[in-house]
């Protein structure tokens, strides 16, 4: 189960499309407004799924007390109907993935156990 539509790895095999995509994803990261509270774009992952609560588990302390100071600092931002100082954003260069390699594992693991629990065995006579 992918962790959500992407045209990524098309894009990859095709330099011509990656170079038309890219002005695009940019304006809309930041158009979507989460950079502007501070937030990377694994933060914005809902944690009532089992597999996300999962990958949360296995963040590092540090990674996990920083994830949580930042959905705080939005939720209060948002609350009071403000933003962050323009330098104070999450710049492109920090918005990098966190918590998505971790959940890819995660689905990984998912899909392995699913496999070894249907597995059958034939018996040769």
């Amino acid at each position: 189960m992918p962790v959500a539509p992407s045209l990524y790895n098309a894009a990859v095999k095709r330099p011509w499309l990656m170079n038309m995509l890219k002005p695009l994803a940019g304006w809309y990261a930041n158009a979507a407004g989460y950079r502007q509270l501070g937030l990377k774009a694994d933060d914005l992952l809902v944690e009532e799924s089992e597999p996300v609560l999962k990958a949360v588990a296995r963040l590092s302390p540090q990674e996990s007390y920083d994830r949580i100071y930042r959905i705080r600092r939005a939720t209060q931002l948002s609350l009071q109907q403000k933003v962050l100082p323009k330098n104070e954003w999450t710049k492109p260069e920090e918005d990098v993935p966190y918590l998505s390699p971790i959940l890819e594992q995660v689905y990984a693991e998912g899909k392995e156990k699913q496999a070894l629990d249907t597995l059958t065995i034939l018996k040769k006579h």
